[in-house]
C-alpha cells in the first residue's frame, strides 16, 4: 500500500487543505482567529503572551517530536513567567512529500502535551512548500495564559539560592545523537515536558525571585542571562549540578559541555533563602521535580561562577553560537 503524502496541493487553501487540517484538529471553529473566554480569570491577573518557532531536526527523536517540542516550548515559556497556559495557536510549514501519517502523529503527541496541562488549541495555519525548500516540517506556535503574579528572569537579589528541577542536558544531547546516529547504551532520551506544575509548586510554597527555561544555550545561557539582568552574580557548585552519567559520556564522545546544552522540561528558579528547602521539598514530590536540586547562590558582582569538584574555580560562560543548533 502506497503511504498517502502532502502534496502543493494540501497547502493551497482549499478544499483539500480543509480535509486535511479537520482531519488533525479537534474543537477549533476554522476561522481567521479565536474569540478566548479566560477560565476562573483571577482579580488583577495578566494575561501573558509568547510565541516562538521550532525547526528540530530529526523531527521525531527519542522521547519526543517536533509537536511535543511545539507545545511544551510555548507552554514552557508562558509558565515561567508565571502564567498558567490557557491557549495555543500552531502555524506548520512542510514540504510536499512530507508523510501525511507522520504529520497526523505530530499533532496527536502536539495535543497529549496540551492536554497534561489543560491548554487548549484554538487556532493554526497550514503551508507546503516545494520539496527541497525546507528540512522536512516546522511549526511556529504562540501562546497566552494567565497570572496572577508575573515571575521575570531579572528579579534574582544577593542570597537567593538558584534551584534546577531536575538533570540537565538530555534534550539537547537526545537530538545531537539521534542526528548523528550515535546509540549511547543507556540511551539518551529528551526530557520534553510541560514545566507548569513544578512552577505552581514553588510558587505555592515559597517566594520564586525569577525563573527561566534553560532551553537553547542550556543552563550557562540562562544564568548568565538572569545575572546580567538583575545585576548580580551567581555561584554554582559543581557537585550539585544534577547530570546523567549517560549524558556526560555522550557530551564528551560528542565535544560538548552538558551546560551549554538546551533542556525542554527543566527550570531553574531563583528562590529566596528562607524558602529555597521547602520550594524543593514541593519540586522533590513531583515526577518531573525527582531530581532537583539547589545547585548554588545569588551574590554581589556580574559574573557566574563555579567552585568545580577539584576545588578549583571557573568562570560560566554563555556559548557564543548554538553549540547544538536545530534542538529546538
Amino acid at each position: 500500500m502506497t503511504e498517502e503524502r502532502i502534496s502543493l496541493l494540501d497547502g493551497a487553501g482549499g478544499e483539500r487543505m480543509m480535509e486535511l487540517v479537520e482531519a488533525v484538529t479537534r474543537d477549533i471553529l476554522l476561522d481567521d482567529g479565536a474569540v478566548l473566554e479566560v477560565p476562573e480569570f483571577p482579580v488583577g491577573g495578566k494575561l501573558v503572551f509568547t510565541t516562538d518557532a521550532h525547526v528540530v531536526s530529526p523531527y521525531r527523536f527519542p522521547g519526543g517530536d517536533i509537536g511535543r517540542l511545539a507545545a511544551c516550548g510555548t507552554m514552557n515559556d508562558l509558565a515561567v513567567m508565571g502564567a498558567r497556559p490557557l491557549f495555543l495557536a500552531c502555524a506548520v510549514v512542510m514540504e510536499a512529500g512530507f508523510p501525511r501519517t507522520e504529520f497526523e502523529e505530530i499533532y496527536r503527541s502536539l495535543y497529549a502535551a496540551l492536554d497534561e496541562v489543560g491548554c487548549k488549541l484554538v487556532a493554526g495555519d497550514t503551508k507546503v512548500v516545494p520539496s527541497g525548500d525546507l528540512d522536512g516540517i516546522a511549526l511556529t506556535t504562540s501562546g497566552v495564559g494567565v497570572a496572577q503574579r508575573v515571575l521575570y528572569d531579572s528579579g534574582l537579589r544577593p542570597g537567593d539560592r538558584i534551584i534546577v528541577s531536575g538533570t540537565l542536558g538530555d534534550h539537547g544531547l537526545a537530538v545531537l545523537a539521534a542526528r548523528e546516529g550515535f546509540a549511547f547504551q543507556p540511551p539518551l532520551r529528551s526530557d520534553v515536558a510541560p514545566v507548569w506544575s513544578l512552577v505552581k509548586a514553588a510558587m505555592d510554597v515559597g517566594e520564586v525571585t525569577a525563573a527561566k527555561d534553560p532551553t537553547r544555550g542550556g543552563l550557562a545561557s540562562a544564568l548568565n542571562e538572569m545575572a546580567r539582568k538583575s545585576k548580580v552574580g551567581i555561584r554554582l557548585e559543581e557537585d550539585a549540578i544534577p547530570l546523567r552519567r549517560e549524558v556526560l559520556a555522550a557530551a564528551r564522545v560528542l565535544g560538548t559541555d552538558p551546560l551549554d546544552v538546551a533542556n525542554e522540561g527543566k527550570v531553574v528558579l531563583g528562590v529566596a533563602e528562607r524558602d529555597a528547602q521547602a520550594v524543593l521539598a514541593a519540586l522533590r514530590r513531583l515526577p518531573l521535580g525527582a531530581q532537583a536540586a539547589i545547585i548554588g547562590e545569588v551574590v554581589e558582582g556580574d559574573a557566574v561562577t563555579m567552585r568545580t569538584s577539584v576545588g578549583g574555580e571557573r568562570f560560566v560562560q554563555p556559548p557564543v553560537g548554538d553549540p547544538v543548533p536545530r534542538v529546538c
